[in-house]
């Protein structure tokens, strides 16, 4: 197992891009959350199989129409099990 914290820059908000990510990551299996920084950023963690976090970090790299993805930072975590994928209240 593989868990990740996925901090997003650019043009990431406004766009459907938790929404979205949240549908790719439950697609694809994985288990995790999404939420909308003060500063405009995306921040996420997103765990299950290494395949599973690729694909979605994959995604997140692009993101959805209308989004434009300048940056993201990845940090590796422990794993610590979970269901689902939700979207948390702004931090």
């Amino acid at each position: 197992m593989k868990r990740v914290r996925v901090t997003v820059s650019g043009e990431v908000q406004g766009v459907g891009y938790r929404y979205t990510l949240q549908h790719v990551a439950m697609r694809e299996g994985a288990v995790g959350w999404v939420r909308n920084l003060r500063d405009d950023r995306v921040e996420a963690e997103v765990e299950g199989t290494d395949a599973q976090v690729d694909a979605v970090l994959a995604w997140m790299a692009e993101g959805p129409r209308g989004a434009r993805v300048t940056g993201a930072e990845v940090r590796e975590l422990a794993p610590a099990g979970g269901a689902g994928f939700e979207i948390r209240r702004d931090g």
